[in-house]
């Protein structure tokens, strides 16, 4: 893509509403832009960055096994009376149209996605399966704060797995985790991120997040010293040893939920009368879990870990880009370099825009592309380009020839 071609643009000053570092980078390299509080329009860039973390996602949950479906915002009232949600979760938005009919914009979809299954469920031989989706999800926080890691709108991958027993649950529960750490693993947060037990609520003793460390993290968590496993403030005074190694001493750390898991069950699915009978006749109550990661919040935990005084600093994973191409007064070699950057299937951003350099330098340090890409007079005199890692700041060179910096990138 050409920056010049880009409706979008960066914005030098910080911003005076937003606290946190996910915010004001976003914001300030132009991947979101701040409808109101907790509502944000993911712009070009950003929409990029979170196709690419949806993609990772996507393989992953398909490798477990699950089928891609997608869900209504709009629920029926009747279901979420049904569970007793309706009345009991403070959060839920709720809509009335002209007639008076009144329905949920989902803040979850348990209560569509039982009444789903249960249309297709005919025998224990249908049994199990998992289905998950990517949605928008509507929640009434009525202190929306973090950016976007805490939103009234935002988009979900929801998972459901339907078990004929708990065993079975348990098995696919325990594959789940795995999946979660290699798509954390891929997102760049492989370091920081702890299995961490929390609070179950009312339907089993506990529950599993992902936490990823950072100092912005709105979470406590407590890090065991010799394996790793963590445990949430919330819940620690139940928890006096490692439920993993059995070692008593922790560290205190400051973290990001970035994805959870549930055993769900029989809690949605009794209320709705979810049963089967099993191979020897008898009636049993389908047992569930659910498994989300918000894709938001993983894309605002990526920059709230790499990040400099600069700007953003993006995993080759998650990038937008790979390539951030400027272009110093020498916009015929570096099209000519774009272009054939561009035919190998590299991702580049070409800043042909008519800027002086401090301004094209400040712009791609702020948004953060793995590699900068300099081709200048000085540099051309030489016969060379200049190639930044973004992370590190290493510089190497290449020669102008085509072949051998397209053969850079194609090696990395």
């Amino acid at each position: 893509m050409k920056q010049s071609q880009l409706f979008t643009k960066t914005q030098k000053d910080a911003l005076k509403d937003e606290v946190s570092v996910n915010a004001q980078l976003l914001i300030r390299a132009g991947f979101v832009d701040k409808e109101m509080a907790g509502v944000y329009t993911v712009l070009p860039l950003g929409l990029r960055v979170m196709n690419k973390i949806e993609n990772i996602i996507r393989e992953e949950i398909n490798a477990l096994g699950g089928q891609e479906i997608f869900m209504p915002s709009m629920q029926p009232k009747e279901n979420w009376l049904k569970t007793g949600r309706w009345d009991s979760m403070d959060d839920l938005y709720k809509v009335k149209d002209a007639s008076g009919r009144e329905a949920a914009l989902g803040p979850t979809h348990e209560e569509i996605v039982v009444p789903l299954a249960q249309k297709f469920i005919n025998s224990y031989k249908d049994l199990p399966f998992s289905v998950y989706q990517f949605q928008n999800k509507f929640r009434m926080e009525l202190r929306a704060k973090s950016g976007i890691l805490r939103g009234r709108e935002f988009i979900m991958k929801d998972l459901y797995s339907f078990h004929l027993d708990e065993a079975d649950l348990d098995a696919y529960y325990e594959k789940s985790k795995a999946t979660y750490f290699k798509i954390f693993e891929r997102a760049g947060l492989k370091e920081v991120t702890h299995l961490t037990f929390a609070s179950g609520g009312s339907f089993s003793k506990y529950s599993h997040e992902f936490q990823a460390i950072t100092p912005a993290g709105e979470d406590i968590i407590y890090v065991c010293e010799k394996c790793g496993l963590a445990v949430n403030k919330e819940i620690k005074a139940e928890v006096v040893e490692c439920p993993e190694c059995k070692n008593t001493q922790f560290r205190e750390e400051k973290a990001i939920e970035v994805g959870n898991i549930f055993k769900l069950m029989t809690k949605y699915t009794q209320p709705f009368g979810l049963t089967v009978k099993n191979e020897k006749g008898e009636t049993k109550e389908i047992v569930m879990g659910c498994y989300g990661i918000g894709l938001g919040r993983l894309m605002g935990t990526v920059v709230e870990v790499h990040h400099d005084e600069k700007g953003i600093v993006w995993p080759e994973t998650v990038a937008p880009f790979q390539v951030h191409l400027l272009s110093l007064s020498q916009n015929e070699k570096a099209a000519e370099i774009y272009e054939t950057m561009t035919a190998a299937g590299i991702e580049v951003l070409f800043d042909d825009r008519d800027a002086n350099p401090g301004v094209k330098f400040a712009d791609a340090d702020l948004i953060g592309l793995p590699y900068q890409l300099v081709v200048s007079e000085k540099n051309m005199r030489d016969n060379r380009v200049e190639i930044k890692n973004r992370k590190n700041g290493t510089v190497e060179y290449a020669s102008l020839d085509n072949l051998e910096i397209l053969g850079y990138f194609q090696n990395k």
